[in-house]
């Protein structure tokens, strides 16, 4: 696979003449069609990725493939607001459930905000996954993302949770999360990451929270462990990502908008 795209690689060079130039252009041009940096960087990467593999089978000049690796990616300007819940957010989605799709649900939700799961490794979960590892329940070996695996603690009030939707549904083995018909009772071979997100949605909406995504929960999580007094290298564990980065900027940007710098400068109102 390597060797034929730098074969077209290689093509495209002696035909074209890419090079560092041409790479810059092709740069400004999804610039000027308002791709995000984001996708520009990954596209250049590819870029600069291919020509080092062309260089190493010998396909590419050297010159030519450190001049494509040279060519810098597009600059991130500003950070975007994130959405995070506040403790007091947070319980309310965790209302107390009575129906057994109201205590699935409420399970479900437990895990995403109190173990910082995305919605792929929510719907994977088996029960045989929920051990006990140290005295402290833990997720064993979830298999992540990228294929990364990771064990996750599971805070008591998530077990609890999770107890009070499997007992009753008499749940042993398979998976954690499932379907229920109008009887009441479980069938199915578990959920889809999709069905996931509409949980969510479904479940903020009820509590009179809008605009509510699986990963705001992931996100709640990491700020909420933080505010806590939490470590960022163990937070860092806990969602699984490879670089500490990440893991900031699931934090949240340091500006406050709770008695925000520009609420009293002066210029109010009397009584205000």
């Amino acid at each position: 696979m390597i060797m034929r795209f730098a074969s077209s690689l290689t093509g495209i060079a002696r035909n074209h003449g890419v090079n560092k130039t041409v790479v810059t252009r092709y740069r400004i041009s999804l610039e000027q069609r308002q791709y995000a940096p984001s996708t520009i960087n990954l596209r250049l990467a590819a870029v600069r990725r291919l020509a080092y593999e062309a260089s190493d089978c010998g396909l590419l000049s050297p010159d030519l493939a450190a001049g494509i690796r040279r060519v810098k990616g597009a600059r991130r300007l500003g950070v975007r607001i994130g959405n995070w819940l506040t403790a007091e957010e947070g319980r309310r989605l965790l209302a107390r459930a009575s129906t057994p799709k109201e205590r699935r649900n409420r399970a479900m939700i437990a895990v995403l905000i109190g173990c910082g799961l995305r919605r792929a490794e929510a719907a994977a979960l088996k029960l045989e996954d929920v051990q006990l590892r140290e005295e402290h329940w833990v997720i064993a070996d979830l298999n992540g993302k990228g294929g990364h695996i990771r064990t996750v603690p599971m805070p008591d009030w998530v077990k609890r949770a999770i107890d009070e939707w499997t007992a009753p549904a008499e749940l042993t083995s398979g998976p954690l999360f499932c379907a229920i018909n109008k009887a009441g009772r479980t069938w199915g071979n578990g959920f889809t990451p999709k069905v996931i997100w509409s949980i969510v949605r479904e479940g903020a909406a009820s509590c009179g929270l809008t605009g509510l995504a699986p990963h705001d929960l992931r996100r709640t999580c990491a700020r909420l462990c933080h505010q806590a007094g939490g470590e960022l290298e163990q937070i860092q564990f806990l969602l699984g990502h490879v670089s500490i980065e990440t893991t900031e900027r699931y934090l949240g940007c340091k500006q406050r908008f709770q008695n925000a710098v520009n609420d009293a400068i002066g210029l109010e109102p009397n009584g205000s």
